[in-house]
């Protein structure tokens, strides 16, 4: 079984075993709010997405990679977008079709493995939109280039990224207990690690990967901002384990 499909099936089992925040679809009213012009969405745990990075929605296409669960799509299609969501996890998809149900648009769902090719012709899409996932894959740089591929000229690509530096401390965030890279494939023990917690396979990568990663596929920095993971010491000390990127493709 390829990592990312033990994967999928981890983010099913958690979407019936756990409350996690990202797994947990909007309600009606948090998308009527946003109908009238009342919204955010959020890239990373705690910081919301300034609505500069948007700009105005109407009409424009969409892609939410790797961004099932009925969150941040709706927010969206509210503001006008025609939305498609692409994302390995059929619990976190069946989140974004019980949203459009309810709230009766139409979005393009598709179940799909963003380490692969995107099924999606070239200049496609005139936004992305990709909350905080790439610590599930292994390798980045090949989405960006899929990401760019998709993207029409001047289009914008939205990433939430997670720095790493959270896999070096041990579950209480007290000890430094790993080196990097954090690489369940290449090291049995974190592998074991992860499995024994039920934390599916993640992968610690760096900036020079994540930024420099989206500049060699071709796109422009704008805006960066950095984020706490929420809870827990490193959050309580304010250490910025994630940032959101902002970059275009020219």
């Amino acid at each position: 079984m390829k990592y990312t499909e033990q994967n999928a099936q981890t983010f099913n089992n958690w979407k019936q075993k756990y409350g996690l925040f990202w797994m947990e679809p909007i309600d009606h009213e948090t998308f009527l709010k946003a109908v009238g012009g009342e919204w955010d969405i959020t890239l990373t745990p705690v910081r919301k997405v300034p609505h500069a990075w948007l700009g105005d929605l109407t009409g424009k296409r969409v892609l939410g990679l790797a961004a099932g669960g009925g969150q941040q799509m709706p927010i969206l299609t509210a503001r006008g977008a025609n939305c498609t969501v692409l994302d390995i996890s059929d619990a976190q998809l069946d989140s974004e079709r019980t949203v459009a149900d309810r709230e009766g648009y139409d979005i393009e769902i598709v179940k799909g493995d963003m380490t692969e090719p995107l099924p999606f012709s070239d200049e496609s899409f005139d936004l992305i939109v990709n909350p905080v996932s790439n610590q599930y894959i292994q390798e980045v740089e090949p989405v960006f280039r899929e990401c760019c591929r998709v993207l029409k000229k001047g289009g914008v690509l939205l990433c939430g990224l997670d720095t790493g530096i959270y896999w070096i401390f041990d579950s209480e965030e007290e000890r430094v207990v790993h080196s990097l890279p954090f690489d369940p494939l290449k090291d049995e023990n974190v592998r074991r690690e992860l499995e024994e917690n039920d934390m599916g396979l993640q992968f610690s990568h760096t900036l020079e990967e994540q930024i420099g990663g989206q500049l060699k596929a071709g796109f422009r920095l704008t805006d960066i901002y950095e984020d706490t993971n929420g809870a827990g010491p490193l959050h309580e000390k304010n250490v910025p384990t994630f940032i959101a990127t902002r970059s275009v493709k020219d």
